[in-house]
């Protein structure tokens, strides 16, 4: 491990406020120990700004991005102090400082934590913005405030799972399990997984070692398994991760009832629950009707390459037809 790998790891270890996707235990799960990287800016003895990537190659093109099932990277800084001036033209050197540790890249892309809202240095470097959202409960400390939170359709599939179809929701359950009913969701979609099993597992086994993660399955009283909702968190937020279900059972509400019972849970470990919201609008109604709050973050991207730059033009307009 080289040094400036170890000073993230020790930051990270320090510091609860770097968001869980950017912590370096789940970089190591996920990229792969020694197969990522982090830009550090020190000051005074310590780290003020740091910005994780994963380097790969792909055709021959140097691309900056992240890991599967990492739902944002992205700069973190310490927080600021004085004047709000001061605070802008702190967080403007430090994002500038992590700028120019970046190695040489054809393709740079990142999804950043919806806390980051300063993107401005990046767009002075020739970077570009998408705004995308994410739905959040902010406040999961009343179970009743939750409830009325819920639209009405919900509240009824949370019913209907329970009282018609007797589901019970099981957290005992192994990953392989889980994996059963990922797989159908993408099948249905006439879709592979775009992670491998053993990725899963690694990554389970990382969250499961570090008591940050729960799996909720609905069984029905014959033992089938009909939707399972996989979660992780922080002392900060739980995040939706996963989710799958049968689709010959997909009308029982069984997804309703697992992420239910996912957010009850959720408020006994952390302070929120983020849905890591689609842009796809069918997920989005789903999120949108619990309650939570549509919540904006930013996909930065650069693309120095001409030609990469070209292909995935085409591509967008392939894409749209």
């Amino acid at each position: 491990m080289c040094n400036r790998i170890k000073k993230y790891h020790d930051l990270c270890a320090q510091e609860h406020s770097i968001p869980l996707f950017s912590q370096a235990w789940w970089l190591d799960a996920t990229a792969g120990e020694g197969k990522w990287d982090a830009a550090l800016v020190e000051k005074g003895g310590g780290i003020v700004a740091a910005m994780p990537y994963v380097p790969s190659k792909r055709y021959g093109f140097t691309l900056l991005g992240q890991p599967a099932l990492t739902q944002n990277l992205g700069p973190w800084l310490r927080e600021a102090t004085g004047k709000p001036s001061t605070q802008l033209a702190q967080q403007k050197d430090r994002l500038q400082a992590l700028i120019a540790q970046l190695p040489a890249f054809d393709h740079f892309t990142q999804n950043w934590h919806w806390q980051m809202v300063n993107w401005l240095p990046f767009y002075w470097a020739g970077f570009q913005q998408t705004t995308r959202y994410t739905y959040i409960l902010g406040a999961l400390g009343d179970e009743q405030t939750l409830w009325q939170g819920l639209r009405e359709n919900i509240r009824t599939d949370i019913k209907k799972a329970s009282n018609r179809f007797n589901l019970r929701v099981r957290d005992d359950l192994p990953v392989d399990d889980f994996l059963l009913l990922n797989r159908m969701t993408f099948s249905r979609q006439d879709m592979s997984l775009p992670y491998t099993e053993a990725f899963v597992h690694r990554l389970d086994q990382a969250c499961g070692t570090r008591q940050a993660r729960k799996i909720f399955i609905a069984e029905d009283e014959q033992g089938r398994r009909h939707a399972g909702v996989y979660i992780v968190w922080d002392k900060n937020s739980a995040y939706y991760l996963m989710g799958g279900g049968d689709p010959e059972l997909r009308n029982s509400g069984a997804t309703s009832l697992c992420m239910w019972e996912a957010i009850k849970f959720a408020a006994t470990v952390t302070q929120r629950f983020d849905f890591e919201g689609s842009m796809i609008e069918p997920v989005e109604k789903f999120f949108r009707a619990f309650g939570a709050q549509q919540t904006p973050y930013f996909t930065v991207s650069k693309t120095p390459s001409l030609i990469l730059k070209t292909a995935l033009f085409l591509r967008s307009l392939k894409g749209g037809q």
